[in-house]
């Protein structure tokens, strides 16, 4: 019995489609309107009021797609409800003239979903400069070396605190092809003692100006003390990693405003009560990112990191790895720092030398997932998984012989 070759096509994004229908041989004016219909999206918006919600539903279903809402919104019998709007590309992108020219804050709505469309298509390649040295974005997964200066970090304290040690195992991560290396001269592991400004910067100043001398890839400080960052980027370094989102020194946004320095907006909290994991998530670093883009900061230059065993959770942790891709949602690159984390030692039970493993595992996800930078402990090795993870995906799917 002739089954004609069924099967299942996975496309991502509409370029991808568009490969497909020209393998196909179909007519260029029709891939140019057929290839959105080929990509569904899920599109989540939060405490809706209520006849915007009406108006939304009555929109979807308008231009063929539909838009789920609470039980009771067709009861009058809610105030406000989240909104799940459900649709090929092609249908979200009809959807969006006709709320445009509509009142009670839809034009907002379609101004944000159109900007969200254009940005879960495929990044194009990018440069950041960081302060006179280039990043290429998006053409590859960047790795990011640790180096702790600190006697009490969770994986490797006191290891490095000897000038010469830090210094070789910084020349080494070099050569071991990493692309930022990321100083931190405090632990912020759970139950960690905070340690002055002063002394912080006791500990990371000889390290910074020797490795400035010494390395031609950008150095990132691991600070969230504003005092802290301004002094390492007057002595010339180049990215500022914040783990509370600029959130916690009310002068730190201004600081790395004043330097033009890149900054990794972390999202953390205290406790691991959430509303809607995700959506609080989204919140945050939302509000990190205006704080960057109020001191003149934009696009790029600020890049966000889901913060990975800060303020969640191992359940918690899993359902945000599960979901990495939804942070391209903010328009940033995006930062992922799982090496070595409790999330993996107690998932698989294994003691923190013994986690390279399941590392590895989180890296390769994060490549799936679109991430632009993994922070990571094992330069080589994470180098090497990243690499063979990018050589199955980075490609458009289609695009070789054989095709879709």
């Amino acid at each position: 019995m002739q089954t004609y070759g069924m099967r299942w096509v996975t496309l991502n994004n509409v370029l991808e489609a568009k490969i497909a229908l020209t393998q196909i041989g179909s007519d260029p004016g029709g891939i140019a309107h057929m290839a959105g219909k080929a990509i569904g999206r899920a599109i989540k918006l939060e405490q809706v009021p209520l006849r915007v919600a009406h108006i939304l539903k009555q929109e979807m279903l308008s231009v063929g797609g539909d838009a789920a809402v609470h039980r009771e919104v067709i009861t009058n019998n809610v105030v406000a409800t989240d909104v799940m709007l459900l649709g090929t590309t092609r249908q979200l992108e009809k959807l969006v003239p006709k709320i445009l020219v509509q009142p009670f804050g839809l034009k907002k709505i379609g101004h944000d979903l159109t900007l969200l469309l254009k940005t879960l298509e495929t990044a194009q390649n990018r440069s950041l400069n960081c302060r006179g040295l280039e990043l290429k974005l998006g053409e590859r997964t960047l790795i990011m070396g640790i180096l702790n200066v600190t006697p009490d970090s969770f994986s490797d304290g006191g290891r490095y605190l000897n000038l010469e040690k830090a210094i070789d195992h910084a020349e080494r991560m070099v050569n071991e092809g990493v692309d930022i290396l990321d100083i931190g001269a405090e632990s912020t592991r759970p139950g960690h003692e905070e340690v002055s400004q002063e002394e912080e910067w006791r500990r990371l100043e000889p390290l910074l100006k020797a490795l400035l001398e010494r390395v031609t890839v950008p150095v990132s400080i691991d600070t969230y003390k504003a005092k802290v960052a301004a002094r390492a980027l007057e002595a010339g370094a180049h990215i500022i990693n914040d783990i509370w989102g600029l959130q916690k020194d009310p002068d730190m946004a201004r600081v790395v405003g004043e330097y033009k320095a890149p900054v990794i907006v972390m999202h953390n909290q205290a406790g691991t009560t959430y509303h809607h994991l995700m959506g609080d998530m989204m919140n945050f670093l939302r509000q990190s990112i205006e704080l960057a883009e109020e001191q003149g900061l934009s696009g790029d230059q600020i890049i966000v990191d889901p913060g990975i065993g800060f303020g969640k959770t191992t359940e918690q942790n899993l359902e945000v790895m599960a979901r990495l891709a939804e942070f391209k949602t903010l328009g940033h690159p995006i930062l992922l720092g799982t090496s070595r984390k409790s999330m993996i030692g107690k998932t698989l039970n294994l003691a923190v030398d013994e986690r390279l493993e399941g590392t590895l595992a989180t890296s390769v996800l994060g490549v799936v997932s679109g991430v632009d930078i993994i922070r990571v402990h094992d330069v080589q090795a994470n180098s090497r998984a990243v690499q063979m993870a990018e050589s199955i995906v980075r490609g458009q799917r289609g695009a070789h012989y054989g095709g879709a």
